[in-house]
């Protein structure tokens, strides 16, 4: 795997946190601030929670479905 600069691991971050696509804006003192390491915490940290929130998400949808269903 290859090693991702501080920069290039910060637009990562900022995708990861963006909503609905849109540019977000991250102080770049956390490039000086944050360590390699940190930063790759950070990006799997969010990558795990964005692809945890569609399973519960779906889970919290089915069961509103159930409830709501009307016989």
């Amino acid at each position: 795997m290859e090693e991702l600069t501080k920069t290039e691991l910060i637009e990562e971050i900022k995708h990861l946190i963006s909503v609905d696509g849109t540019s977000v804006d991250i102080n770049q003192n956390y490039l000086e601030y944050f360590t390699i390491e940190e930063l790759e915490d950070m990006r799997n940290d969010l990558i795990f929670k964005k692809e945890n929130i569609v399973a519960t998400t779906k889970e919290y949808v089915n069961e509103l479905y159930e409830k709501l269903s009307i016989e």
